[in-house]
């Protein structure tokens, strides 16, 4: 199948470089586009691509590929319209979009939006126990903790080419323009902050409450404190019985990223440790406890993110559904609106938009 990127930067460089170059038995990057001339070389000498663009406008009317990869940062919302309007299918990396209104705007087509995690063994192992267990009506509580450090330390390790020939204030602008439709132009900056983190890095343990149990039915509570991005909790209702904790913690030094996610149920627990996402094989833990204080550890090397790849595959060739398309991306812009509508509530602080109460 052949492949176009829309995106070269951090998770393009240090994840999908690597993968397609080792699974070229399913695919074939025939272009690359950036914004940047610096990384659309880059990435297409790495993938040894000679067609190479600044526009997507141009890639998608010179074609020659099968689908788009949306691997850029921010919202994707106009590039995946403009890309199923032409007809191509699309693998999108979170979030879909930053508005409601940008996903209403999508055409039909075939969509495919990536949450890796919800791809991992790991993942469908605990899926499997927990439906064994009658499904999410046997939840007491899901509990998360994401240790965060720095981006930078995440990925000391993968030599990244920057991007220093791009003006980035237009984009900042024309982002910051999405999240005021999206929360209202008076929005403050500690609103704005926490609905990045919850389509940022949050999103993924929004993806994974899905999975395991739907989209929360309540959000009770939203708190934040600490430097920076800080730390955030969240907290309420889930959909069928039991309730849900989220706290994100951004910790500038900390030794290395650590994200657990603890399903407590009458007769057990089902707790996941993730690696950082950028290690490549690095394996998540799935330990079961049952009965009589029995302890099962369930570890698997394979990639989280090359699996979703190869349902991508699937999808666009033999028509399998994806884990999550356009409504589950949805669902996701809904419940970090509901979020941000709930601190600023709980705080005497401005909301508008598409989360206004």
């Amino acid at each position: 199948m052949k492949l176009a990127l829309v995106g070269c930067g951090a998770v393009t460089q240090a994840v999908y470089v690597p993968l397609l170059s080792r699974r070229r038995d399913l695919f074939e990057v025939t272009a690359v586009c950036d914004l940047s001339r610096t990384l659309a070389d880059v990435v297409g000498d790495r993938l040894g691509v000679a067609r190479r663009y600044l526009s997507l406008g141009d890639m998608l009317a010179d074609g020659g590929f099968d689908a788009v990869v949306m691997l850029a940062s921010g919202s994707h919302g106009e590039a995946v319209r403009q890309a199923l309007a032409a007809g191509y299918a699309v693998l999108c990396e979170k979030p879909l979009a930053l508005t409601r209104a940008e996903v209403a705007a999508l055409p039909e087509g075939r969509l495919m939006v990536g949450y890796m995690k919800q791809y991992d063994p790991a993942v469908l192992r605990a899926e499997q126990e927990l439906a064994a267990l009658g499904g999410p009506g046997a939840i007491r509580t899901v509990e998360v903790t994401v240790l965060h450090p720095s981006g930078e330390s995440q990925l000391a390790f993968a030599n990244l080419a920057q991007a220093r020939d791009v003006d980035v204030a237009p984009l900042r602008a024309a982002e910051d323009a999405l999240v005021s439709q999206a929360l209202g132009a008076s929005a403050p900056p500690a609103v704005r902050a926490l609905y990045g983190v919850s389509l940022g890095s949050i999103c993924h343990d929004l993806s994974l409450l899905r999975r395991f149990t739907g989209s929360p039915a309540d959000i009770g509570h939203v708190a934040t404190w600490g430097p920076g991005p800080g730390s955030i909790e969240i907290s309420g209702a889930l959909t069928i019985s039991g309730r849900f904790s989220i706290r994100w913690h951004y910790l500038e030094d900390y030794p290395a990223y650590r994200e657990t996610v603890a399903i407590h149920h009458d007769k057990g627990s089902l707790e996941l440790v993730f690696p950082s996402p950028y290690l490549l094989n690095a394996p998540t833990t799935l330990t079961i406890v049952s009965g009589g204080e029995s302890r099962t550890e369930v570890r698997d090397v394979t990639e989280a993110f090359e699996t979703q790849l190869v349902a991508f595959h699937a999808f666009v060739n033999e028509g399998k559904p994806p884990l999550t398309g356009k409504d589950g991306g949805l669902e996701d812009i809904v419940t970090a609106q509901r979020i941000a509508a709930r601190y600023a509530v709980l705080n005497d602080l401005p909301i508008a938009g598409e989360a206004a109460p």
